[in-house]
């Protein structure tokens, strides 16, 4: 059974132990390991990636989370428990990677449609549609939503929806407020339907998100 650690998967990948396999490395570096090694599945996802007799973490502490894996499958969740307290760490971890990459830079310039994606950015807590936007624009719904995909690379609405939970991790990053207000601020309706946008894109919830960046606070 091999193990490699954050970075340590290329070292697997150049040795040619990970084609046709799933792994992961740390989210940085994932696009990296996909464009040198096209044969290897990269989950940049993933906090740790058990693939049988070869096993691969994101970064540094995922590679505790990793190791405290492969105690618990070998000894049993009482021992990994044990190990974690020893090492003052959680045994499991909630969520995946995605709750830590950095959120995309802000939108800036006058030139396409930077203008209208920065009126939105302004605006997330409204009832922003795609047609409102092309209004905004001066152009058809067609013509909007096809030079969208152009300039942006994604469609209208996930974009916003991108922008949404961004401004979502900033609050619950810096602020106290309760988590359906954090919804209402960002434009995703109720706190539930923030917790299901969290559950799918970040794979954990807003106030799991919370304790990691402001520790133990109650809602």
């Amino acid at each position: 059974r091999i193990a490699a650690l954050c970075t340590g998967a290329f070292v697997l990948a150049a040795a040619g132990l990970l084609d046709g396999r799933e792994a992961t490395t740390h989210w940085m570096h994932a696009e990296d390991l996909r464009r040198l090694h096209p044969r290897v599945t990269v989950n940049e996802r993933a906090l740790y990636v058990d693939d049988g007799d070869i096993l691969t973490s994101a970064g540094t502490a995922a590679s505790i989370d990793l190791c405290l894996h492969v105690v618990r499958r070998d000894f049993g969740a009482a021992v990994a428990a044990e190990v974690g307290r020893r090492m003052v760490i959680a045994p499991h971890r909630e969520g995946d990677q995605a709750q830590y990459v950095a959120p995309a830079p802000a939108v800036t310039g006058d030139r396409g449609l930077a203008p209208v994606l920065q009126w939105a950015l302004e605006r997330l807590e409204a009832p922003l549609t795609v047609p409102r936007l092309a209004e905004y624009a001066s152009m058809s719904t067609r013509t909007f939503v096809r030079r969208f995909r152009q300039e942006v690379g994604l469609p209208p609405m996930r974009w916003l929806n991108q922008q949404r939970l961004i401004r979502a991790r900033e609050l619950l990053e810096t602020t106290h407020l309760p988590v359906d207000v954090v919804a209402e601020r960002c434009g995703l309706g109720t706190g539930t339907g923030l917790r299901q946008h969290f559950t799918r894109y970040l794979g954990t919830t807003p106030s799991a998100y919370r304790r990691t960046y402001q520790g133990a606070f109650r809602e």
